[in-house]
């Protein structure tokens, strides 16, 4: 995760880094093994703020509950 997120946390890939459309937060998912990493990046200050650490299985509910729609 760390790799990921430290190196380009916006670049997004076919399986690993998605960013999440009609969401004004979070606006990153990277894929984990089973884990999900929900997560908002501000460029102007080079910060990834993570916001949940979520199973596979509970990923809709977590947005549900937690998610900003745009």
């Amino acid at each position: 995760m760390r790799e990921h997120l430290e190196a380009d946390p916006v670049r997004e890939s076919k399986s690993r880094i998605k960013r999440l459309r009609g969401l004004r937060q979070p606006q990153y998912r990277l894929r984990v093994a089973e884990m999900r990493v929900f997560y908002d990046v501000d460029e102007v200050h080079r910060r990834v703020e993570v916001l949940g650490f979520v199973e596979k299985p509970r990923t809709t509910q977590w947005l549900e509950e937690h998610g900003v729609p745009e």
